[in-house]
């Protein structure tokens, strides 16, 4: 059976941990790990109450720095990392076990609720994220973000998973992984979890959708700080057009050309007369520029690679990445219609 260690990031995240460590510790696996990012709050004594390993950074680091040295430092087949504000239901783990024998499937996607709060009755019935997908305009967007949760029951291929929950194998893990980072550290935060996506469908691996694994995440909301809104703007943007850079192929620029020149010259255009804040992204990228082309030609190397291997019978080949990719939504009731047409378009990573 596979071994599956479940990890937890937490960032003075202990009244969060204080719902969603024993929800993790209650599933089942073969280890919890929790990275303390050198907190100065009560996350050790929460650690030692549920019987979770605490990964101790000395120094604060940046998410995707944090998530690479978790990474590297617990076990396990399979990797199921989560965000301290996120509470796994019952029977998470059950649900995802079914499919874990496929040898081409390099992650799980679950169904993220909506939630307000930790506790039960800030849960809610719908949907924060099934999965993630990327769009031929390439932008990161969650799949059925607001939308009823009959919309998303059925389980099916997927793009990607949000990053605030999701399952990896490790053997993906290890073969995306440039050096120790598994997450590019040079974008921090914003669309790694896409870019990493990405990344494992250039490298043959399938994502799956299982709507019976559920969790009730409450995103981060930073609306009512300005400057802070300002900054996670500007890093989105940036870090999308980093993410192209490293992973666009020549094929899939070609069959998506006019939906993304059309994009670009609207991200353009808001960014003179709405956000000139946001012109500064392009500054960002020019200077991140050179290591992006490293990383694109490591990223490219391993994918011509990894056609090999498939064409030699390691694994299947499998089809080009599917930009648009979503899990296959059900028919919505006349109800589910109603409220899916107010709210049903995938919204921006966040």
């Amino acid at each position: 059976m596979s071994r599956i260690t479940i990890l937890i990031l937490s960032v003075n995240e202990a009244p969060l941990l204080r719902w969603s460590l024993p929800a993790a510790c209650a599933q089942g696996a073969d280890e919890v790990v929790v990275i303390d990012d050198a907190c100065t709050d009560a996350t050790p004594e929460l650690c030692e109450q549920f019987g979770a390993r605490r990964l101790r950074l000395t120094r604060r680091r940046g998410y995707a720095a944090a998530m690479n040295a978790g990474l590297a430092a617990c076990g396990g087949d399979w990797i199921l990392w989560c965000n301290a504000d996120c509470v796994l239901a019952e029977g998470f783990l059950d649900a995802l076990r079914p499919h874990l024998d496929s040898p081409t499937l390099g992650s799980v996607v679950p169904r993220l609720l909506r939630a307000t709060g930790m506790a039960p009755e800030h849960r809610t019935h719908e949907i924060d994220a099934a999965g993630l997908t990327i769009d031929h305009r390439r932008r990161s967007t969650l799949v059925g973000h607001g939308e009823p949760l009959e919309r998303y029951a059925r389980t099916g291929p997927a793009f990607g998973g949000d990053g605030a929950c999701v399952l990896y194998r490790r053997a993906c893990l290890d073969e995306c992984a440039m050096g120790l980072e598994v997450l590019d550290e040079d974008m921090g935060l914003w669309a790694t979890d896409a870019d990493l996506a990405w990344r494992a469908q250039l490298l043959g691996w399938d994502a799956r959708y299982e709507p019976r694994a559920v969790a009730w995440h409450r995103r981060f909301d930073h609306s009512g700080d300005s400057r802070a809104d300002r900054a996670h703007r500007r890093l989105q943007f940036r870090n999308r057009l980093l993410m192209v850079v490293k992973n666009e192929t020549p094929a899939g620029l070609a069959r998506s050309l006019g939906w993304a020149l059309a994009h670009e010259a609207g991200a353009l255009a808001r960014a003179l007369t709405v956000e000139p804040f946001l012109l500064r992204g392009y500054l960002d990228v020019l200077g991140e520029l050179p290591a992006a082309r490293r990383r694109r030609r490591w990223v490219q190397a391993r994918r011509r690679a990894a056609r090999r291997d498939r064409s030699s019978g390691r694994r299947p080949r499998p089809p080009r990445p599917p930009f648009g990719l979503r899990p296959p939504a059900a028919e919505p009731t006349i109800g589910a219609a109603a409220e899916g047409a107010a709210g049903g378009q995938p919204q921006p990573t966040a």
